[in-house]
Formats: structure tokens, sequence, C-alpha cells
């Protein structure tokens, strides 16, 4: 853990005659090197679980640089939720950021976004209870001409599909799909948009919005009462405020 470097407390006359092995803290007493040991754990952040409401049902300081998260044997556990693996997630505490990283989970760990999101090729979202992966197609290369005849074949497209968004079913098989090309926007949600979800109680009526970047794209949140996940790969940074789902259990990061 990077160290903290600690503000100058007063002195006092007889720390001002203490060596500095010996230098007592002015405020709790306490020798100066312990309390510079102590400090990064005093301003490590705490992870709180969430009812389905946003209230505070339980709080866990991170004391520690490493806090694993899972159903049995782990620092936070989970011994009533199902979709919590034995070990699910860890969330590390460096130099006074907080990161979380899935351990290989049979469900994933889910960081729930609170701007657009670029989507990289791979990620899977979590919109509603539906699970969607983006994959990049690729700008298709130009067809070689036909000299001999001139054809016509296939609709007119508002412009190339480079992308696609996937359902996934719970086997991890591919349903319906949702091409996406440049200049095209598309909205997504239970009532309204260009893909709707009816039975899908847990999206709002307009969830989210992909909004297309030249060759790329982002998701955004429109409003939505659960918003929307991005699966976590490799390890992502939180800041404070910030939601994941390990589990059934929506967590935040708290100051």
């Amino acid at each position: 853990m990077r160290p903290v470097t600690t503000p100058p407390f007063p002195a006092r006359a007889s720390d001002q005659r203490a060596s500095g092995a010996g230098a007592v803290c002015p405020q709790c007493g306490q020798p100066l090197s312990h309390h510079r040991r102590s400090r990064p754990l005093e301003r490590a952040r705490a992870v709180s679980q969430l009812d389905d409401g946003g209230a505070v049902i339980d709080r866990h300081e991170l004391k520690r640089e490493e806090t694993s998260i899972g159903r049995v044997d782990a620092d936070i556990t989970f011994p009533d939720d199902p979709f919590v693996s034995p070990i699910h997630a860890q969330v590390s505490v460096r130099g006074g950021e907080v990161y979380v990283r899935d351990l290989g989970s049979r469900n994933g760990t889910w960081v729930f976004i609170d701007g657009p999101y670029l989507m990289q090729d791979g990620d899977l979202l979590l919109v509603g209870s539906q699970v969607l992966r983006f994959r990049r197609l690729g700008y298709p290369g130009p067809h070689p001409p036909e000299h001999d005849q001139t054809r016509r074949l296939g609709s007119s497209t508002p412009g190339a599909d480079i992308a696609s968004l996937t359902q996934l079913r719970g086997d991890g098989s591919g349903r319906d799909v949702l091409h996406l090309s440049p200049g095209r926007d598309v909205a997504l949600g239970r009532e309204r948009g260009d893909w709707v979800f009816p039975y899908d109680l847990s999206m709002s009526g307009q969830h989210a919005d992909v909004l297309s970047q030249d060759a790329d794209f982002v998701i955004k949140d429109a409003g939505s009462r659960n918003g929307v996940g991005v699966a976590v790969r490799g390890e992502v940074r939180l800041q404070p405020g910030a939601r994941f789902l390990v589990g059934d259990k929506m967590m935040r990061i708290d100051p």
C-alpha cells in the first residue's frame, strides 16, 4: 500500500525535546510511528449492502488491502444467496483507490455505469434482467465489381453493420440480435424503443440508449429504475458511490 503522508501536528515543548523514535502524537498520545502505520486503515472506505430501495442493510469496513466476497470462506459472506459463488469477487484498496475483480464466479460481478460507457468488444451488459453481449463486426470490405450483370440483392439499410448486441439465454447461447451501424442510435426498454422486452418486469419502460459515435458505440442509462451493469473483466476501479452486483446482492462503495 502506498504510504500516506500525514500533516504535521502542532508541536509541544516535550515533543521538541523527544527524539524521532519516541515522539508521540499530540492528539491521541500514541507513538507517531504507530500513528503513521495505522493511518492508511483509518482512511480506507467501506462497502455497504443495499436493499431494493437503495437503503443500507449492512456495512463492512475495508480495513485490509484485500477483502474477498463469497458465499462461504470469504471475508464478507452471503450464505443465503445461491447466485454467489463460494469465492466470488475481491475488493482491493491501493493508494487510496478501490478496485473490484471477479474471481471466476459463475454469474459474474457487475458494475453499474454512472454515465455514458464506451462498449468494448466482448462486453456483457445487464439491462433489466437481460444479459446482452456486444461484439464488433468490423467494416465489410468492398465487393468486387461484376461486369457481366447488374444485380440488386438485399434490403436498403442505414449503413454497414459494424457491431451487434446479442441477447443471451441462461446457457450462454444467443437468441435475438440487434445490429448496430454508424449514425444509428437505438433505444432499449420494456415498452418503448427499437428493441423492447415486454416480459421483463425489472426493465423500465425506456431503459437505456445505445449511441453511435462514428465507429464506436456508447450505452447510457435512460433514467431507469435498476440501472445498466457491465460485467467486470480484469480489475475495475470504483469511485465513491459506485454500485456493483455480486450474485443477488447490490453493494456500494462508501467513504
